[in-house]
């Protein structure tokens, strides 16, 4: 007889009855794709044990960190009207090729889905959607040439992280999309990490906020 065996777990950074936070590792896609060998995700992992779990954002399969995840109806409508009407206040760590010159600083450039070549996005100003990012420095390693930032996305556009910070002329290490070949190279993932999220919690209305520092 052959035995399946479940999932791996995903480890929680918060879990009360109205919505989980998950840290979800690198790799593993927010939700299911296409095929049967693209339905391990997040969410089926988390269904085994809360079969109420819902989608009301995503990560980039190879981004880790935070994933709010609420637990109802209820509370899948109060947290998403908080992405909507962007009061979801997040925070990345990214490490990045080259030395950033500015302690700290933004990037605004619309972002669009380059068709052609998708999912890969691109910065097209008559047709793109506002992008807003803020970054700062946390730290810069002359002999490595990398810095590692503080990045806070104000929208939520596709892979709006990596593109701004392409277009700052300091990619991701190991983006595979958007860095070119030395930069893929540095790293055998992308350094990139939801680490802190701060919202409204949809019963109380108190703020929560879940911090889940990067391993890299």
């Amino acid at each position: 007889m052959t035995r399946i065996s479940p999932p791996p777990t995903v480890p929680l950074a918060y879990h009360d009855d109205a919505f989980i936070v998950a840290n979800k590792p690198s790799g593993l896609l927010t939700v299911p794709g296409r095929g049967p060998e693209k339905q391990d995700c997040l969410i089926n992992r988390l269904l085994v044990n809360h079969p109420n779990s819902r989608i009301v954002h995503r990560l980039d399969q190879p981004t880790s960190g935070l994933v709010i995840v609420p637990q109802s109806y209820e509370a899948l409508r109060h947290i998403g009207r908080q992405f909507e009407t962007r009061t979801v206040s997040k925070r990345y760590t990214a490490v990045v090729a080259g030395l950033v010159a500015q302690n700290e600083g933004s990037v605004e450039l619309p972002l669009i889905c380059d068709w052609p070549n998708r999912p890969r996005q691109m910065v097209d100003w008559d047709n793109g959607k506002k992008a807003l990012t803020h970054y700062r420095v946390l730290s810069r390693d002359r002999a490595t040439q990398q810095t590692r930032l503080a990045l806070i996305p104000v929208t939520g556009r596709s892979h709006q992280l990596r593109v701004h910070m392409r277009e700052l002329g300091h990619p991701i290490l190991g983006d595979t999309l958007y860095a070119p070949a030395s930069v893929i190279a540095a790293s055998d993932r992308l350094l990139l990490h939801a680490e802190y999220i701060e919202f409204a919690h949809p019963v109380t209305g108190e703020p929560v906020v879940i911090e889940a520092p990067a391993s890299f």
